[in-house]
């Protein structure tokens, strides 16, 4: 029944999609400082970014945070396709986890105290992917 597969994926949605819309209403008018911050970060990692100015950074950050949060809260959205905006977005994050210095303990994959805001993503990327493999795997014919 398709109800039932709307309402398991609800909760997911929702608070993903509420939080990544708030991240990126915040990063929409970030100041200099935050917006270099941001870039910073992200550049570091993500060489190819570095082309861009920090507020440009900043504003195109937001875009795509307010367009996915928008993305997982609105039900017309496929779950396959928000799953697949989230999975995405939250690999890019975990890839900043992995490669920065500092956000890890030494030799290990656990996180640093400075580290744990990033590694907390994982969450992101699990819930995507449950959102994929739950839209690729359910069948309207069988139940649920």
């Amino acid at each position: 029944m398709v109800i039932a597969a709307k309402a398991r994926r609800l909760p997911g949605r929702l608070v993903t999609g509420a939080f990544i819309l708030n991240a990126g209403v915040g990063k929409w008018s970030a100041d200099e400082e935050t917006a270099a911050r941001l870039h910073g970060m992200a550049a570091g990692t993500y060489p190819f970014l570095a082309r861009l100015k920090p507020k440009d950074f900043a504003r195109l950050l937001a875009v795509g945070e307010i367009a996915l949060g928008s993305a997982l809260l609105l039900p017309v959205v496929p779950a396959a396709l928000a799953g697949a905006g989230l999975t995405a977005f939250s690999a890019g994050l975990l890839g900043m986890y992995v490669k920065t210095p500092g956000m890890r303990r030494e030799r290990s994959l656990r996180p640093s105290t400075q580290g744990t805001a990033l590694a907390k993503d994982a969450w992101l990327l699990a819930i995507g992917v449950g959102l994929v493999a739950d839209a690729l795997t359910h069948r309207e014919d069988d139940g649920g």
